[in-house]
């Protein structure tokens, strides 16, 4: 008996809905599959190229002289790559040279460079960390490009390349950049600077000055955060800044003797946020001639610099335990419930 479809206009309709949600359904299962099956592919060549290149890439860092290296296949590029950094990232000295002379002898160097500027985004990235391990001085302009992109990921990794690359250089030409971004995240910057000090401190020093007033107290914080030191002059000139923000700014730069008396200045503020720094400052810096000012400060009228000034008073290694003892014992109920809980939060 021969089929027919049907005649009336809804089961028509009811019936081509459902071939297309078949198909759909069809499409969708045989996509599934064939994603499956690409992911097994991609992870069997992952597996075949570690077999393959770990161990004169781990030969290559225990210093062995490597001779004839077989074929990258172009396809490999990445994978090779990624297992590359992998390596890097767990080396130093030496052995990162010995990958990187590996890396070059493939041609990576000429590759990565093309993928800094025509790959997409994650390419891009992956590149600049290759660049970067491989302090690579021709592709200079191209990550001083990527250094100023609003991309932050993109954008502060590019940092990192050019300070591993050529840290002096890198300091000439991005000190004034570092100070005005305040996407890039801090604890990132510390990592990237933590051997390069001495070359950034003084051109960040330097830059400092060539700021406007209102980019001034991001930049002291940037600073602060960072750890690096100011000239005395230089710091002295922001702690007698009339701006109440380039002041409380500076103070968290205060860790020299020389400021001592500029900090003192600032502890009768009528600002209770300069008045709970400069305590702190003190808790650093002070000495017997402090103690005094800092007892007062106890009965502060803000919680903060009570708070502030009792971990300050507890800090001075100087303090004897019968000094300690007429601190908690004070009149002044605020005074000996604030030291009762710097000491609760110490001990």
């Amino acid at each position: 008996m021969d089929y027919r479809p049907p005649t009336d206009i809804y089961l028509l309709l009811a019936f081509w809905t459902g071939v297309g949600a078949f198909g759909l359904t069809l499409v969708v299962g045989l996509q599934i599959i064939w994603l499956r099956l690409s992911m097994r592919r991609q992870q069997r060549r992952e597996q075949l190229l570690t077999l393959k290149w770990r161990p004169l890439l781990n030969a290559s860092i225990a210093g062995e002289t490597i001779g004839n290296l077989p074929d990258l296949a172009p396809r490999d590029n990445l994978l090779f790559i990624k297992l590359w950094l992998h390596l890097q990232q767990a080396v130093r000295g030496e052995a990162s040279e010995g990958l990187n002379a590996i890396a070059r002898r493939l041609g990576c160097d000429r590759m990565v460079r093309t993928l800094l500027v025509r790959g997409n985004r994650a390419e891009r990235l992956l590149a600049i960390l290759a660049l970067g391990h491989m302090r690579d001085k021709e592709s200079w302009a191209a990550l001083a490009r990527a250094a100023h992109a609003e991309d932050s990921a993109l954008s502060v990794h590019a940092l990192w390349a050019l300070v591993q690359t050529d840290a002096a250089r890198a300091a000439q030409e991005l000190a004034p950049l570092l100070l005005r971004r305040e996407d890039w995240p801090l604890s990132q910057l510390a990592n990237i600077l933590q051997n390069a000090r001495a070359e950034w401190q003084p051109v960040l020093a330097d830059a400092l000055v060539r700021l406007a007033q209102d980019e001034l107290p991001q930049a002291l914080r940037l600073m602060a955060a960072l750890r690096m030191d100011l000239p005395l002059l230089q710091l002295r000139g922001y702690l007698g800044s009339g701006e109440a923000e380039v002041v409380l700014a500076a103070l968290r730069l205060a860790r020299a003797p020389g400021v001592l008396e500029d900090v003192r200045g600032h502890a009768g503020s009528e600002d209770w946020r300069i008045r709970v720094q400069a305590v702190r400052a003190l808790g650093e810096l002070g000495n017997r001639d402090d103690v005094a000012r800092l007892r007062a400060m106890l009965s502060d009228p803000q919680w903060w610099v009570r708070y502030r000034a009792a971990q300050a008073l507890l800090a001075l290694p100087f303090l004897s335990e019968d000094e300690l003892n007429e601190l908690r014992n004070a009149g002044d109920r605020y005074a000996a419930d604030m030291i009762a809980q710097a000491e609760a939060e110490v001990a």
